[in-house]
């Protein structure tokens, strides 16, 4: 019976058929946010809600019933902790104080598009495995943040004091030039008091926006790189003992097929 549930749940049509029931949920969510929508088919929709959470709690109930007893192969994975999470907080009955939380957790269901796609969880991976070292380019960013920003207090805070008249302002200022966000009517603000004052600028954009931002880049795909190859790795599972059984009887066949041949040559001649 084991074998045979995991030969479902690894099979590519159990996979695409849970895809296509997490976009349907997705779809059905959606649906929710329309009032008319809600008034005309809300108990259909409901239904649906039901009828998709049970699928999910089946697929659950499969998965750890195709590793049992060896549960730390699922429970071991933080992809299928999460999944079992989602299914567990979807239970919670979408009634009082708690049908908000209910409501929620049915988003989190979309979520799980990310850990049933092979790709994303690649992507997702590389983002985790990314953070430590973006704390060295987020440290450089603040450094240069810190120093534009006290920089444009002393010169503009008396003619712009709207957006340069504290440090912490400076700082939400210098987040709006980043952005690109109508930062070019800061400029011009400042250019009133100095033509010349373009230059802080344009530095800041090409240093923050250009330079960090693509060192930001550079370090997601090395790291993106790195899992390609972790991932590669781990698709390159050693042969079973079955396996090599199997490869030695046929190397013994053909070798008795050869030697027969050959036998056979002799005998001829």
């Amino acid at each position: 019976m084991q074998p045979l549930l995991k030969t479902i749940v690894e099979a590519r049509w159990f996979e695409y058929f849970i895809v296509a029931l997490i976009i349907l949920n997705g779809v059905v969510l959606g649906l929710e946010t329309s009032a008319s929508v809600v008034a005309h088919y809300g108990r259909w929709l409901e239904w649906a809600n039901g009828a998709i959470l049970a699928v999910f709690v089946i697929e659950a109930i499969l998965k750890i019933s195709a590793v049992a007893p060896r549960l730390r192969l699922y429970f071991g994975s933080g992809w299928n902790l999460f999944d079992f999470s989602v299914v567990v907080v979807s239970l919670i009955p979408a009634t009082g104080e708690f049908a908000m939380i209910a409501r929620l957790a049915r988003l989190l269901r979309v979520a799980r598009l990310i850990s049933t796609i092979p790709e994303l969880r690649l992507i997702v991976s590389t983002l985790v495995r990314s953070i430590p070292s973006m704390g060295h380019v987020l440290l450089l960013m603040s450094i240069i943040f810190y120093i534009y920003a006290v920089a444009g207090y002393h010169l503009f805070h008396e003619h712009d004091p709207t957006h340069w008249s504290t440090l912490g302002l400076s700082l939400l200022t210098l987040f709006r030039v980043v952005t690109l966000e109508d930062w070019t009517d800061v400029m011009y603000k400042a250019m009133e008091m100095h033509p010349w004052m373009w230059m802080y600028f344009v530095s800041f954009v090409i240093i923050g926006t250009f330079v960090v931002i693509n060192l930001f880049i550079a370090v997601v795909l090395n790291n993106l790189e790195e899992a390609k190859q972790e991932r590669l790795e781990s698709l390159r599972q050693p042969p079973s003992k079955n396996e090599i059984l199997k490869e030695l009887r046929d190397t013994q066949q053909a070798l008795s097929r050869l030697q027969s041949t050959l036998e056979s040559s002799d005998l001829k001649h």
